[in-house]
């Protein structure tokens, strides 16, 4: 399968809230970092990342470009509430073996009503 597919299939796993599809997409090995968070390291913790945040908040990701170079494709993205982001996919055998996303950490949580660091709200 192709990087640019297998974002496609991640976008549509994501947006079903769907944890077990999402987390079959990496490697066992695999490290996702949100560079808002700390990276998380392996299959199982990156499924307990995905759970607890779609407990959370409820989101959406609406792909507005799918590049592919090589291993890697690379998916820019808008959400319903007005956040951007791009994620960066390096993909191994089929598997998402890293991934980096960028995105706005203060506007998620206010968009999402979530408290604030250090705010206490």
């Amino acid at each position: 399968m192709e990087p640019k597919d297998l974002v496609e299939r991640w976008v549509e796993a994501f947006n079903r809230a769907d944890v077990a599809a999402l987390s079959a997409l990496y490697a066992y090995d695999a490290i996702n970092h949100q560079v808002a968070e700390s990276p998380v390291a392996g299959r199982a913790a990156i499924a307990r990342m995905f759970r607890t945040d779609f407990a959370a908040a409820e989101m959406t990701c609406i792909p507005e470009n799918i590049f592919q170079g090589g291993e890697w494709a690379i998916l820019e993205w808008p959400d319903p509430l007005g956040l951007r982001g791009c994620g960066f996919f390096r993909v191994v055998d089929g598997k998402i073996a890293f991934q980096r996303d960028y995105w706005d950490r203060l506007l998620f949580l206010k968009a999402h009503g979530l408290p604030l660091p250090g705010s206490g709200k």
